[in-house]
């Protein structure tokens, strides 16, 4: 009797994405919220303590942020094959 071995062609992700909340945002990096689809860029400078925030959101709901990449820089293109890695619809 031979075996035979499949290998699936499926690409499979092992790692999920650090969420976070608004509040929770510490480090730069690229975020997409999870709801919307919506990408944000969150470069170093936003989050320096006893400065104006450079983006300010009000919502009755909660927003969860998924970070696609430390670097708020990373291309679209490559935004967006990371959320369809982790089954989030981008929106951008």
């Amino acid at each position: 009797m031979q075996r035979v071995k499949n290998t699936s062609v499926e690409p499979q992700s092992r790692s999920s994405l650090p969420e976070v909340s608004w509040e929770e945002i510490t480090e730069p990096g690229a975020y997409v919220e999870r709801g919307t689809g919506d990408l944000y860029r969150i470069p170093k400078e936003a989050l320096i303590s006893g400065t104006s925030p450079v983006i300010h959101k009000q919502s009755a709901g909660a927003s969860r942020l998924a970070r696609v990449s430390r670097n708020p820089f990373l291309t679209t293109l490559e935004a967006r094959l990371r959320c369809a890695q982790h089954n989030i619809e981008p929106n951008f």
